[in-house]
């Protein structure tokens, strides 16, 4: 094949898979009261690898978080409302969001000022025992080297939502999970109970 015909097929193919009007423009997420956030729906994935945590299907019969209007039972259901919301390395906002972007941002939407970092936030709030973990509170893990490195929102049932690297979204999945009881560090209470 002569290279100018090389080089328009090349042309050709690049020019299918590029995209127009570039990424989605963050808008604020809802305060309370307010219209409701926008459904998004997690793209589909290919099988994870074998160190993967599984992803728990929530149970059917009860809720994931408190029916009731304490600021734990606010901050999960802002929590939930952003599942399927894309991974982004540093992202702190709904275009994106990394592990602790996600809590940065939960937080700030109920007039809680965190640090940026999952190491710093760890140092925030008041120590709690895997077995007294309610909802609201936080939940770190180790995923890399030694310290906390992870974080989640736990949201009742025995489970969290978080956004992991790995398969790319915001999601819930069980605290009890064979990958995550073995890296968990810590669980600490920010919010105050009503």
């Amino acid at each position: 094949m002569k290279p100018l015909n090389r080089l328009i097929i090349v042309a050709a193919l690049a020019s299918g898979c590029a995209t127009a009007g570039g990424p989605p423009r963050p808008e604020p997420f809802p305060r309370p009261g307010g219209p409701a956030p926008p459904v998004t729906t997690a793209p589909p994935v290919a099988a994870p690898p074998a160190a993967a945590p599984p992803v728990a299907a929530p149970p059917s019969a009860a809720p994931l978080a408190p029916a009731s209007p304490t600021l734990a039972g606010n901050l999960v259901q802002t929590a939930l409302a952003f599942q399927g919301t894309p991974y982004r390395f540093g992202g702190t906002n709904p275009s994106g969001f990394d592990c602790s972007g996600l809590v940065l941002y939960v937080f700030d939407q109920h007039g809680i000022a965190m640090p940026r970092l999952t190491a710093q936030q760890f140092e925030v709030g008041d120590p709690v025992d895997l077995a007294d973990v309610e909802a609201g509170d936080l939940v770190f893990f180790s995923t890399v080297g030694s310290g906390p490195s992870h974080v989640g929102i736990a949201v009742g049932n025995g489970q969290f939502v978080h956004a992991p690297s790995s398969r790319g979204w915001v999601r819930t999945e069980r605290l009890d999970g064979s990958y995550w009881r073995q890296r968990f560090v810590g669980a600490k209470r920010i919010a105050e109970r009503r």
